[in-house]
C-alpha cells in the first residue's frame, strides 16, 4: 500500500495562519481596565446590598426584597458586559438570543410555579391538628 503525496503547489493549501483577515464575530477583547472596572462594579453591588439589610435602611421588608432584586439584576448585567463580552455584536448576535429565549423560559416556570402554589394554597382543604388526630 502505497501513500500519494501531491507536491504541486497549486493545489498545496496555505496553512500560515495570522489574525489579520479574520472577524472575531464582534467579540468585544476585555482590557485589564475594563476587568478591573468590571470588578469594582460587582463589589460596590454586592456591598450596597449587604449595607442594605444589616443596616435595616428600610422599614418595610418588602421594600428591601425589591431593592435588592433590582441591584441583583444589575449586578447581572454587571458579568455578561464585563466578563462574559455579551453584546449585540457578539456572534452575531445569537448569544444574546440565547439569553432572551433563557429569561422568557425562566419567567414562564417561575411564573407558573407561583400561580400553581398560590391556587394549591387558597383551594386546599383547612385541616386542624385536631381533625388529623380523628383521622383513620
Amino acid at each position: 500500500m502505497s501513500v500519494h503525496t501531491d507536491h504541486n503547489p497549486s493545489t498545496a493549501h496555505d496553512h500560515s495562519h495570522d489574525d489579520h483577515g479574520h472577524d472575531d464575530g464582534g467579540a468585544s477583547h476585555s482590557t485589564l481596565g475594563g476587568y478591573v472596572t468590571g470588578f469594582i462594579l460587582a463589589v460596590v453591588l454586592t456591598a450596597i446590598p449587604f449595607w442594605l439589610v444589616m443596616g435595616k435602611v428600610f422599614q418595610t421588608s418588602s421594600t428591601t426584597a425589591l431593592v435588592l432584586l433590582a441591584l441583583a439584576a444589575v449586578q447581572v448585567v454587571v458579568h455578561m458586559v464585563y466578563f462574559l463580552h455579551m453584546n449585540p455584536r457578539s456572534e452575531g448576535g445569537w448569544s444574546l438570543l440565547a439569553l432572551m429565549f433563557t429569561l422568557v423560559i425562566v419567567v414562564i416556570t417561575m411564573a407558573g410555579s407561583l400561580w400553581v402554589m398560590y391556587h394549591m394554597n387558597a383551594n386546599m382543604m383547612p385541616m386542624s391538628i385536631h381533625d388529623m388526630k380523628n383521622m383513620p
